[in-house]
């Protein structure tokens, strides 16, 4: 590929499927020249280092989180926004100690958190609430998008695992893993489903920061 072929927007995409693939300590600026087929000079021409492919892929997950909108009802404009930064933590599951690390925020970024705040400093919260709210679901999100990257079953295999890994003590010795393990973990059991109900309970306390006058979402 010449270098008139490439841009920036193409090296992000590039960098990107290296970490999707590898993860992000195989992300090089040799690694993204090979998979655009290019010469790595050719890619210092679009991103000075591998700082600022960071901060690039950073806006780029950003980009692809719906943002609530200002304006309309607090509750399920954060619910969306939290389902679809959960999609995109799951597609690049090397982001989330990337997010909120960067000095140099891009244009996506700066917008999505201006959307977050904007809802709800419309809908009955104040600065110091809206910060409260901010952390909290964010805290809720990214630590939920780790936790399930980090487990090694997935599906109905969540069963067996954890069958597996009780199976080589003695019985009764975790009575009460034992007991949720038979009451709870069976075929059909998807850890993916905890995501709602969390976000649920999470969002009834944020609820209770907002001040009296706000729609309830």
């Amino acid at each position: 590929m010449t270098r008139r072929q490439l841009s920036r927007e193409r090296v992000l995409a590039a960098a990107a499927e290296v970490a999707d693939a590898d993860g992000i300590a195989a992300l090089t600026i040799r690694a993204v020249a090979g998979r655009l087929g290019s010469a790595p000079m050719a890619v210092y021409h679009h991103v000075a280092n591998k700082d600022e492919i960071l901060d690039g892929l950073v806006d780029t997950v950003f980009g692809e989180i719906d943002p609530p909108v200002p304006g309309r009802p607090w509750r399920s404009e954060l619910a969306r926004r939290c389902r679809s930064a959960r999609a995109a933590l799951t597609r690049h599951p090397w982001a989330v100690p990337l997010l909120d690390s960067r000095r140099r925020p891009g244009p996506a970024t700066l917008a999505h958190h201006d959307a977050v705040l904007g809802t709800l400093l419309c809908d009955g919260y104040d600065a110091r609430a809206a910060g409260h709210a901010f952390a909290l679901v964010d805290a809720f999100v990214y630590g939920f998008a780790l936790q399930e990257a980090a487990i090694p079953f997935a599906g109905d295999s969540v069963a067996d695992g954890a069958r597996e890994i009780l199976g080589g003590v003695a019985e009764g010795a975790y009575p009460h893993l034992e007991r949720f393990t038979a009451e709870r973990i069976g075929p059909g059991y998807a850890f993916a489903d905890e995501f709602d109900v969390g976000l649920d309970l999470v969002l009834d306390a944020v609820g209770t920061l907002r001040s009296p006058g706000g729609r309830a979402g």
